[in-house]
């Protein structure tokens, strides 16, 4: 948890804000599902996934606050047979847009590794 070092305009220095890791994880996490084909993370144990995609869960996000900027570490599935490459994109982009709209810091760097592949049918699955 850090606080931002200049005050935001139009505050006159009327006080500082902080904003903690923790509630930065929670707007990139519910951020992430707003992005279509972007899942739960695969629970690990050891580095070896067990059990599938943790759908439910969502992603598992984790950050650092420094003065006004943030970074964060994703881990997330993607839906298949949708590309890698494009849906990380857009999850990369949507977090740097809205948690600096949501929180107010400057998003610098978003890490993401995708720990699992997820379809239709695995999803029915786990209804049931």
């Amino acid at each position: 948890m850090t606080t931002m070092t200049a005050a935001a305009p139009g505050t006159d220095g009327r006080g500082g804000l902080t904003v903690a890791d923790g509630a930065v994880e929670r707007i990139a996490a519910r951020a992430i599902t707003e992005v279509d084909g972007a899942g739960g993370a695969a629970s690990r144990v050891l580095g070896i996934a067990v059990g599938g995609e943790d759908l439910d869960q969502g992603a598992k996000v984790s950050a650092h606050v420094t003065g006004s900027t943030t970074t964060l570490d994703v881990r997330l599935s993607v839906k298949y047979p949708l590309s890698v490459r494009a849906t990380t994109e857009a999850v990369r982009e949507h977090l740097i847009s809205r948690v600096g709209g949501l929180s107010g810091l400057t998003v610098t760097r978003v890490d993401i590794t995708v720990t699992a592949l997820h379809s239709e049918e695995t999803e029915t699955r786990r209804v049931r």
